[in-house]
């Protein structure tokens, strides 16, 4: 056993009878956002803070006064950590999800998890050889209004699910000039925002086989034709199924929609249909309904503290000793959608 495997089994073995060690690559509004709930939830120890910008690590102290700072990622790894929640730039997620699981340490990511399936194939089995805790932030997952949903498709009460529409339109678009780099971000609103709806799909119907991906996507009303720099800000998709499960998928920057966003999941099946939705263009309030006929059932509603819940779930996995998760597969069969979508 090399020195690296055993230091990961005598940390596995001694987490459970502490609070996990944790430190915090990028702590910008997303990475603050994942730190306050964790500290809120006090399940893990603050333990030390990696960023590029002075002013935002003496932010983070706010939260955790006695952690140690610094703005590099090799001094990070250096710290005695059990994990590491990464929220740094999209095509930094690969290089810096992989040194920390060969480090042998958990890893909490913001999505995307890379910017390519080649790129997320090569973290997940990062983090089977290191035998490390991986999750990815798809926060939508842990909103009581999607996870009902979930259990009513999954249950079979709707019959058998042939159709589903999915939409995510934001009035608004991203503030950080990284995100307008395809080099940087792998892409426009379809990783940023389509990411969401893929995974809500594929997840809340099994992750089936897929037959076939097609994809229109525009930039300031122009029709992309070419994968240059220039990132998409509208996009429609559509997903075939292997079962014959027809997808339907939009999703959009800075489109005029009447509200801040439009977030939307439907699901149609042989005795009736679900809906996942937000309320009153809210990005943070979320409903859940079943259809019947001209009839609709309220499963979920506001109010629902989901924001960082993900994140909290990490840090109780990873204090009750879990390792690899053979469901990061997932993860892979969401990027290879993604890829799919960007094939002019």
């Amino acid at each position: 056993m090399t020195d690296t495997l055993a230091g990961t089994a005598e940390r596995v073995s001694s987490v459970k009878d502490r609070k996990p060690r944790l430190g915090f690559l990028g702590v910008g509004w997303i990475g603050l956002s994942r730190m306050e709930a964790i500290a809120r939830s006090g399940l893990g120890e603050i333990t030390a803070v990696c960023d590029i910008s002075d002013q935002v690590l003496e932010r983070s102290l706010s939260l955790a006064p006695e952690a140690s700072t610094t703005r590099s990622f090799g001094e990070l790894l250096e710290t005695d950590l059990d994990g590491v929640v990464i929220a740094t730039p999209s095509a930094q997620h690969s290089g810096q999800s992989i040194r920390a699981l060969e480090q042998g340490l958990a890893v909490f990511c913001q999505k995307p998890l890379a910017c390519t399936a080649a790129e997320t194939r090569r973290i997940v089995e990062a983090a089977r050889h290191a035998d490390r805790l991986l999750a990815v932030d798809l926060s939508y997952r842990f909103t009581s209004a999607m996870q009902a949903v979930r259990s009513l498709v999954t249950s079979g009460e709707l019959g058998e699910i042939y159709a589903a529409n999915l939409v995510f339109h934001n009035a608004y678009g991203p503030d950080k000039a990284w995100v307008h780099d395809r080099a940087l971000s792998g892409g426009g609103c379809v990783i940023d925002l389509g990411i969401h709806l893929i995974d809500a799909a594929l997840w809340i119907l099994g992750f089936r086989n897929i037959n076939k991906v097609s994809s229109r996507l525009y930039a300031k009303g122009k029709r992309l034709l070419s994968a240059d720099r220039q990132v998409e800000d509208y996009a429609n998709a559509q997903i075939d199924l292997a079962n014959g499960i027809a997808l339907d998928i939009a999703c959009s920057w800075w489109l005029p929609a009447g509200q801040d966003c439009v977030i939307v999941a439907e699901f149609y099946g042989t005795r009736g249909g679900a809906c996942f939705r937000n309320l009153n263009g809210s990005f943070y309030d979320f409903v859940a309904e079943r259809y019947e006929g001209t009839r609709r059932q309220v499963l979920a509603a506001p109010p629902d503290p989901w924001p960082g819940r993900a994140a909290v779930d990490w840090v109780k996995r990873l204090q009750a000793g879990e390792e690899f998760d053979p469901a990061n597969q997932e993860f892979i069969h969401v990027a290879e959608v993604l890829d799919a979508l960007y094939i002019f």
